[in-house]
């Protein structure tokens, strides 16, 4: 393990992240937010110390493996949410530490599930990181600390890393160097945000409520600025943020082949396809079951259907009504799109369209295999083979996501929640969505919870939003010890 590599890659994000935090300390000052303002500064210079003191720690090889790979991106979540609480707890925002630590980690993963039951009245620069984190989490922390930094590069094996933090069950580069890839994705990433800024001020929204709740939308996240999230903006406002949450649920690969007019390539892409499909059939569904309720206005039916599919699929959280008093179905429909989730390779959570898809013609595969057990029949996607190795590591994630979601149900049965509240608090969190049903519904929040019950949940927002493994990782005994000999990747 080189655990000196480890170190310095955990100094440069602190530096990096205290560069990010000076906007809201920038916001604090002009708005005359004193205790903002000393938050913030204690928070900045507490960071920038750290990264100095461990600058001793000089590696002595910047190579690393996959193991490497796994620690730092773990880690790295894990201090960043530490770090990151404590301008919410030193300002006195929130004042349970825990609480903060809860808030923190549900912006930096994207979640969007809070503590909070009103927002309105935090100091502007608290608002304006609390939803930064969502856009600094949204593409990946450590995606951007290979987008900026040249020492993170390694030697070529930062692809460890990427393939570590990114969401879906491969990870491919768009260039021969993942260094070029990550700041292609966040260009893109920051092109879209840019858009959607735009588009929002054209349609009279003020520019600190557009910034912000871009943030929330380009991460999938989902804190808002106001109580009542997205329902007191204009159904204009609403459409735009719909079909951005549906954008960036979409994997960002494919933006680069947009870019490269490759429409082709696009098109034909398996999990794109079935994402659409999902979205559009659900939307139909729900926009006829909630046309009674709202006076048979096709109009309004259609906007909220797809308002709240967007934000349950894409785990973004935002919401124009109160969905608790629709029927039962839709309850159904909406459970099942957060498990499903966005696409791979995008800023949303959940298990994944593609990993879905591989899912049943795994099971298609193999039920075949039963009649005839000589056939030798892969699993194919964009009409090529899935390696065994990534259908084995899909069932290994199925066995080990309904370990995670069984245990936490049980768990915070505990507390005496109903169970619907138990579960669809444990998938808005396992899912990274926020909001889920009943106590923890569109119009309430995660406040009643127990301390235990909120770092569980904790650990559901983090091990959902790095894909379980690296979070396991960190547990298992093998991993510390010193690793076989083995070749150097270059990628």
């Amino acid at each position: 393990m080189n655990y000196r590599m480890i170190v310095r890659m955990l100094s440069i994000t602190l530096r990096i992240v205290a560069l990010l935090m000076l906007p809201a300390l920038v916001i604090a000052m002009c708005c005359h937010e004193n205790a903002a303002v000393l938050a913030f500064a204690v928070t900045i210079l507490l960071m920038l110390f750290i990264s100095l003191a461990t600058n001793i720690f000089k590696p002595q090889k910047t190579t690393f493996y996959a193991r490497e790979g796994f620690v730092i991106t773990a880690l790295v979540w894990i201090v960043l949410s530490a770090v990151g609480a404590l301008p919410f707890y030193l300002s006195g925002s929130i004042k349970s530490y825990v609480d903060c630590l809860f808030e923190t980690i549900s912006g930096f993963t994207t979640t969007g599930a809070s503590i909070l039951s009103e927002v309105e009245s935090l100091p502007y620069s608290i608002l304006y990181w609390r939803s930064f984190t969502h856009w600094v989490g949204g593409m990946g922390v450590l995606v951007f600390l290979l987008a900026v930094s040249t020492y993170a590069g390694g030697k070529g094996d930062s692809m460890f890393i990427m393939r570590a933090e990114s969401p879906g069950p491969q990870v491919s580069k768009l260039v021969p160097r993942t260094m070029q890839t990550a700041r292609i994705l966040y260009l893109i990433y920051t092109g879209m945000t840019v858009l959607e800024i735009i588009l929002l001020l054209l349609g009279g929204m003020p520019i600190f409520d557009a910034v912000t709740l871009s943030f929330g939308t380009a991460g999938t996240g989902g804190f808002a600025v106001k109580n009542d999230s997205i329902m007191s903006y204009s159904p204009y406002l609403q459409w735009v943020i719909t079909v951005f949450m549906i954008l960036f649920g979409v994997n960002f690969s494919l933006y680069y082949l947009i870019l490269l007019r490759s429409f082709g390539r696009v098109w034909r892409d398996e999990e794109l396809r079935f994402y659409l499909s999902v979205i559009l059939v659900s939307v139909i569904i729900i926009t006829l079951c909630v046309l009674p309720s709202l006076n048979g206005n096709v109009s309004d039916s259609v906007r909220h259907a797809a308002f709240q599919v967007a934000s349950i699929m894409t785990t973004t959280g935002y919401c124009t009504l109160d969905y608790e008093i629709w029927p039962q179905l839709c309850h159904v429909l909406l459970m099942t799109l957060m498990v499903i989730g966005a696409c791979a390779g995008s800023t949303g959570g959940g298990v994944k369209c593609s990993r879905i898809l591989m899912l049943f013609k795994s099971l298609r595969v193999e039920t075949q295999r039963l009649l005839h057990p000589n056939m030798i029949r892969p699993v194919k996607m964009d009409g090529k083979a899935v390696p065994d190795s990534t259908i084995r590591t899909l069932y290994a994630y199925f066995g080990v996501y309904c370990m995670i979601a069984l245990s936490t149900v049980l768990l915070l049965s505990l507390e005496g929640f109903t169970f619907e509240t138990s579960v669809s608090a444990m998938l808005a969190c396992l899912n990274n969505i926020g909001p889920g049903f009943n106590v923890v519904g569109p119009a309430a929040n995660y406040g009643s919870f127990s301390v235990f019950s909120k770092l569980l949940l904790s650990f559901n927002m983090l091990a959902g939003r790095l894909e379980i493994f690296p979070i396991l990782l960190l547990f298992a005994p093998g991993i510390w010890t010193r690793a076989p000999k083995q070749k150097t990747h270059t990628f």
